[in-house]
């Protein structure tokens, strides 16, 4: 997956209204509780979680608030605002906002809603008194909307949508917004080129309506500043966070209007005297009894909280106060999100726990700020399913939609052994060949679990390998078998380089999972996507090569590994006509002894690529003077990304990342190219499925094509007419979204079992029913 492309398709995962938020991103203090979102999971609704401390000093969950009618995709708690004793919470899946009172005890109670037909309403809350606004919050390059209410009646009536004439739309429009009594503001961080937009509004009590009321612009500003990235109106003043300006080292812009002419005037720049580059002060913003609290994720390596006296902003020799919270790792991203009350403060560490975040309490004592105990609550996940096969039967197997597969087993995140936050990525098998037996490969975002699924329906977990000691938890990481071992490679990883693995070491299984170590260690990569394998000529190839050693421009860095455990590197191949920088960038490929009609290639090592911008073919027979024999683009690309040839070598399937979240095709598509001449490629088809989700993995294992789709999970699809596949069965990893889609699969076990990685949900072993096709 391209690291650009895909984390922001991974975003879009992660932030669905049913799960996958970082904890402490919504939240909210009210008196001496602490209330925190967690937007629903596979086998729980979303709900709001009250933490309050005990008389010894800890914090712990009290109670909980749901809404009176609830569904596991609406996200309820995405979103918590505290006005007094009123309490808004949004549920953006099911496009309502739940409004709640406080009673004298504490506890809280449903008291009204508010809905609309928009998709993705709820997203954002911004409550004062008796004005609401409500956002469908913008995305990098569209325009979001924003809601108006008011209490009248006893009711919340509509007073209008929150607009700005523009002869384009918006981009992140309605990300952030903020009310003060009949003043409102509206943030586009990702606006004009990224250094971000605010615009104002008053209410006006003639139209009730909400009028455009200017656009406060900072000073000082630049290209990914992130202006309206965070705001707040805190005593009489605008204050708007910047994260992103210079560099990231962050800062935030004061303002004040001038009540009669309407004017914006930017009063101060705050920043501290000691900000460095990616601190991203300005990330978070909150006051309390005159003070000014601004949160820098990136300050301190853990991250930071500043507080300022507001009334001595801008005043010469006005002084920040840093706090920090003890006790956090390097990248905690303290201060990603800050609530507070008089006595208690409650901060978000939005990149703890592998981004899964936590909360850091603290209370007042003495007029001091005293840190609490950390917590954390995260959505219910699926249970493992061992000892016995769940048959596909009217379509579902336990709690997956399906189509002639069987869940013959399932591991959970935890049971693969996990550490809170991690996902599974890529995944591959490898048979025994003393033993027979069948292990799953799996990788994770910080290693690869090591699972055997001999007795398909027990499978077990053997251990792990860590990622290497130099190397930092990432998305990408994928693994290939070449005689007995595996090679491990991760992208996005800073100096991982290449893992060896003996494999003939899980044969020593004791009963325990082990923590494995490495067998030998390639160094002249650092961070790769992907590792493929010839295992007929004994070559490996790192593709996508990064941040050191020979990168080969991103395309084929060539390595001799006949002698299994002492790679050598043998050569670069890279087709400059391809990729996005026109380096000849590989993001995957598929090399093989090429056996297919083209009489010219016969018995020559082959290599098809996945280039971003097109199919790619070398011929890599001669290390030392590899050629290419063609490249080929086909309407509509977006991003080249994986592909697998057929056995007689004829066609070539291969799918795009980006043509789906694009919205450049009507459905999942997968391209087939014609390869009777290598020297011209012919695209004869293109296969669209009746979803829309995006296409990851593929592969072919005789007249079958196995797919991993993101939001589709894993999908068989009938190629004995290979220019017209048909849809014959279905297994869906993720039916309720948010983050459980397949990454990837492999189906080449001879026993039949089929094993895929879930996302955030774990490890699936399926197995395909017999069909007469």
């Amino acid at each position: 997956m391209n690291r650009v492309l895909s984390l922001l398709t991974l975003a879009l995962l992660l932030t669905a209204p049913a799960m996958g938020q970082s904890f402490g991103s919504s939240m909210a203090v009210s008196g001496d509780q602490i209330l925190a979102g967690v937007g629903g999971g596979p086998v729980s609704t979303g709900s709001v979680y009250v933490f309050t401390q005990s008389s010894d000093g800890s914090w712990a969950e009290s109670s909980v608030v749901r809404p009176s009618s609830a569904d596991m995709n609406d996200g309820f708690g995405r979103t918590i605002v505290v006005d007094g004793n009123r309490m808004a919470v949004g549920a953006p899946g099911a496009k309502t906002v739940y409004l709640f009172e406080k009673a004298a005890n504490g506890s809280w109670s449903e008291s009204g809603t508010v809905t609309s037909d928009v998709d993705g309403f709820g997203g954002g809350i911004a409550l004062d008194g008796d004005h609401m606004l409500v956002s469908v919050p913008g995305g990098f390059r569209n325009a979001g909307s924003v809601y108006a209410y008011h209490v009248m009646g006893g009711q919340w009536m509509s007073t209008g949508e929150l607009t700005v004439e523009s002869e384009e739309p918006i981009g992140s429009y309605g990300n952030t917004i903020a009310i003060s009594g009949t003043h409102a503001v509206v943030g586009a961080p990702f606006a004009e080129q990224r250094s971000g937009a605010v615009y104002a509004f008053n209410f006006d009590m003639g139209s009730h309506g909400w009028v455009s009321a200017g656009t406060p612009t900072p000073a000082f500003s630049g290209n990914a500043s992130g202006f309206g990235s965070a705001l707040l109106f805190a005593d009489g003043k605008l204050v708007v966070g910047m994260p992103g300006h210079d560099s990231r080292m962050g800062a935030v812009a004061v303002f004040s209007m001038d009540e009669e002419s309407g004017e914006w005037t930017n009063d101060a720049r705050v920043s501290p005297a000691t900000a460095r580059r990616s601190d991203s002060f300005g990330s978070s913003l909150a006051a309390s009894n005159g003070t000014l609290y601004i949160g820098a994720t990136g300050a301190g390596n853990a991250g930071m909280l500043y507080s300022i006296d507001i009334d001595a902003i801008g005043n010469a020799g006005s002084n920040l106060t840093a706090m920090w919270a003890m006790d956090l790792p390097d990248g905690a991203g303290f201060g990603g999100n800050i609530a507070l009350s008089d006595q208690v403060a409650a901060v978000a560490a939005s990149s703890m726990d592998n981004r899964s975040g936590r909360v850091i309490p603290f209370t007042v004592t003495n007029g001091e700020w005293n840190q609490g105990n950390s917590f954390f609550r995260d959505s219910d996940g699926y249970a493992s399913v061992t000892g016995g096969m769940v048959e596909c039967d009217n379509d579902e197997a336990g709690a997956f939609p399906c189509k002639d597969v069987n869940m013959v087993s399932f591991l959970n995140m935890d049971d693969l052994g996990a550490d809170r936050g991690i996902r599974t990525n890529d995944i591959w098998g490898w048979e025994d060949p003393e033993t027979g037996r069948e292990y799953a490969l799996v990788g994770l975002t910080n290693q690869t679990s090591f699972v055997d699924v001999t007795d398909a329906e027990n499978p077990v977990y053997l251990g792990k390998l860590p990622l290497t000691e130099t190397a930092r938890t990432s998305v990408w990481r994928d693994m290939k078998v070449y005689k007995n071992h595996a090679y491990i490679v991760a992208d996005g990883a800073g100096q991982h380089g290449m893992q060896v693995f003996d494999l003939t070491q899980l044969r020593d299984f004791d009963g325990e999972p082990k923590t494995f170590e490495m067998t030998t260690y390639y160094d002249q990569i650092a961070s790769a996507h992907n590792i493929v394998i010839n295992e007929e000529t004994g070559f490996a190839y790192s593709v996508g090569s990064s941040s050191g050693g020979t990168t080969c421009g991103g395309g084929l860095h060539m390595i001799n590994i006949q002698d299994p455990a002492n790679p050598t590197f043998a050569g670069c191949f890279q087709d400059e006509n391809t990729g996005r920088r026109g380096t000849g960038y590989s993001h995957d490929a598929q090399c093989v002894v090429y056996r297919g009609p083209d009489s010219d290639y016969a018995g020559h090592e082959i290599c098809l690529g996945s280039n971003e911008t097109a199919l790619s073919i070398a011929d890599v027979t001669d290390k030392e003077n590899p050629s290419a024999i063609a490249y080929a683009t086909y309407p509509k690309v977006a991003y080249a990304h994986q592909g697998w040839l057929t056995e007689d070598h004829r066609f070539f399937y291969m799918n795009d990342e980006g043509d789906e979240p694009q919205g450049l095709v009507e459905g999942t598509r997968t391209l087939i190219w014609d390869l009777q001449d290598l020297d011209e490629p012919q695209l004869v088809g293109e296969y669209i499925a009746t979803t829309t989700e995006t296409d990851h993995n593929l592969y072919v294992k005789g007249d079958l094509m196995y797919q991993s789709n993101y939001g589709a999970g894993f999908r068989v699809l009938d190629v004995s007419n290979p220019t017209a596949p048909v849809e014959v069965a279905y297994f869906d990893t993720s039916p309720v979204g948010g983050g459980g889609g397949s990454w990837s699969n492999y189906p080449y076990f001879k026993s039949g079992t089929i094993v895929v990685t879930g996302g955030s949900n774990g490890l699936f072993v399926l197995r395909k029913k017999e069909l007469d096709i």
